[in-house]
């Protein structure tokens, strides 16, 4: 171990010490599970050095995974693995050694401590990881987002006062808004669908809070090492908890003295155990790889960290209180959006044999656009672009004929005049358009028969990407699934649990 860079969860087992197990980490996660085979026995234990699980206790079986996922039809007692610890699993006993040196290596051999530790119990059902009445986890996880908002947001919408006043309440954060308000800066760091999530929820964000509010993709903050202030705030946001790059760029952020903030669907993390504070999505357990539910939660929690942040501004009350009605009728229309399934069931059938995607989007949907192309190429292995529209003359606009299909978000918000221009101008080109537009809009985007309408609700600018992504997560699904690919399990990439 201080011979080894970078992140590693290691388990080691030798033919020259048969019954034996060493396992160590730093940056990567490793649970140790615990099952009692007696199953008489209490359910709380804590470590006690070696003699814990000793020959005359009853017997036990441990487990070594990377996720939560993977344990819990064994067991749900869970021991969280910290940096640096050394588990030794010898004859039925467990010994959790520590480096008494911050990171156990380099400073020559250190003292080694013993460490005791209560064990967790894990708050998951194996159903919530089985396929149930779906075909794979990713659909399963897309027709489940109605519920995952729900989830999300309840007991955080509060509607009380006697003027019925509405609130967002958020349990995690409530004693640091004071330094978030007073910051210079609010930076959202994340990668993949994470910095999506965030890049929808910025334009919400600086006008409730008036907070400048910038993005970092965290290996590039990392690599770059970009000043990060003590007035600054730093957002975190993972769907795992364990993402490593921003793990990475978290530790810098907590050494240059930055309020550190989490936001993370996994109770317990890594991520949710350095952040000073945070919040947990409650999207539930998400199994695909190509992450759905998650991303939609997220820009959800965000949304509700902005008006948490701009709750003591008098003159955005209305819009505050307009955007939480919204967030409480956003379950139902998304599951209007999941009855278009069949529609980008037939729209995937036209692409099946295309090579290539662009998707333009703007403002509040630009993201949206970032994101849709992300689950195309993810899952379907085909080349898929996320551009900005407003970029679409310096470049883009070249690669325009009637052979490229092209997806262009043009729902109705501050950007829907712009987004009629950029129609026009690829109609003019014969560009195949695929034009997602809110309801009744149908007739003025789509004026020639190569284009194709996917109308959608419509709701508050901030929640509209909520809705406008379904339908792409379905198109990329569909299109997986029509191509012959592992929709769960894409090729080179993969979670920390193993799906079957």
């Amino acid at each position: 171990m201080r011979h080894l860079e970078g992140a590693y969860a290691l388990i080691f087992k030798s033919w020259h010490y048969p019954n034996e197990l060493i396992a160590c980490k730093l940056g990567s996660p490793l649970l140790l599970g615990v099952k009692e085979l007696d199953q008489g026995k209490s359910n709380t234990h804590v470590f006690q050095d070696a003699h814990f699980l000793s020959k005359n206790d009853h017997p036990k079986e441990c487990f070594l995974s990377s996720d939560p996922h993977a344990l819990v039809e064994h067991t749900k007692k869970v021991l969280v693995i910290e940096d640096g610890e050394v588990v030794h699993l010898k004859d039925g006993g467990v010994t959790i050694l520590k480096s008494e040196n911050e990171r156990g290596r380099r400073n020559g051999i250190s003292r080694i401590a013993s460490v005791e530790r209560a064990l967790s119990v894990l708050e998951m059902e194996v159903e919530q990881i089985n396929k149930g009445k779906y075909d794979h986890y990713m659909q399963k996880e897309i027709h489940e987002q109605p519920e995952s908002l729900t989830t999300t947001m309840r007991g955080r919408l509060i509607r009380g006062g006697s003027r019925k006043t509405k609130t967002v309440l958020l349990g995690g954060l409530k004693d640091h808004l004071k330094t978030i308000r007073r910051s210079r800066r609010i930076v959202f760091i994340g990668c993949g669908t994470s910095y999506n999530a965030a890049l929808a929820s910025r334009p919400i964000l600086e006008e409730l809070s008036g907070i400048p509010v910038s993005m970092e993709i965290a290996s590039d903050l990392w690599d770059r090492q970009g000043p990060i202030y003590r007035e600054d705030t730093a957002v975190f946001v993972s769907q795992s908890g364990e993402t490593a790059d921003t793990l990475l760029a978290l530790d810098y952020a907590r050494e240059n003295g930055a309020l550190c903030v989490g936001i993370t669907n996994t109770v317990g993390s890594s991520i949710a155990r350095k952040t000073h504070c945070g919040v947990h999505i409650n999207a539930g357990a998400e199994i695909g790889v190509a992450s759905t539910k998650a991303y939609t939660s997220q820009i959800v929690v965000m949304v509700m960290l902005a008006l948490a942040i701009g709750s003591d501004t008098i003159s955005s009350q209305k819009r505050r209180e307009a955007i939480i009605d919204g967030l409480l009728d956003l379950p139902y229309k998304v599951k209007e959006v999941l009855k278009l399934d069949e529609e980008m069931k037939d729209l995937a059938q036209l692409l099946i044999d295309e090579q290539s995607l662009l998707v333009f989007g703007r403002g509040y949907n630009y993201a949206t656009a970032l994101e849709g192309a992300l689950k195309v190429k993810e899952v379907a292995l085909m080349h898929s672009e996320g551009i900005l529209a407003g970029e679409m003359k310096h470049g883009p606009l070249a690669l325009a004929d009637e052979n490229l299909p092209i997806a262009v978000i043009a729902t109705r918000d501050a950007c829907f005049s712009k987004q009629q221009s950029v129609i026009q101008q690829l109609h003019a080109r014969k560009g195949r358009l695929i034009v997602m537009c809110s309801k009744g809009d149908a007739a003025s985007v789509s004026s020639s028969g190569s284009c194709r309408a996917i109308e959608v609700p419509q709701v508050e600018d901030c929640l509209q990407p909520v809705l406008n992504i379904v339908p792409l997560q379905l198109l990329a699904y569909h299109l997986t699934v029509l191509r012959g690919h592992n929709v769960d399990q894409p090729r080179n990439l993969a979670k920390s649990v193993t799906t079957q």
